[in-house]
């Protein structure tokens, strides 16, 4: 059983909803989110997780073109 599964909260600043997923702190630092600096590991609620996506769309996008078979 995992931390999520155990009820972690949002490590974004100033939320203290319940977590849902965990991911990369570098990642989510890379993408603008507002977590502590010591941190290995990001727990995000539903609606950061969501702003997470949008904000790494792009380079997201891009990554798949950079490895894309011609």
């Amino acid at each position: 059983m995992g931390r999520v599964a155990k009820g972690v909260k949002c490590n974004v600043a100033g939320c203290n909803r319940e977590a849902v997923r965990s991911l990369s702190a570098a990642k989510v630092r890379s993408a603008g989110l507002n977590i502590g600096s010591k941190e290995k590991r990001a727990y995000l609620c539903k609606e950061h997780y969501k702003e997470y996506k949008k904000r790494t769309k792009k380079e997201k996008k891009i990554e798949q073109w950079r490895y894309k078979k011609v």
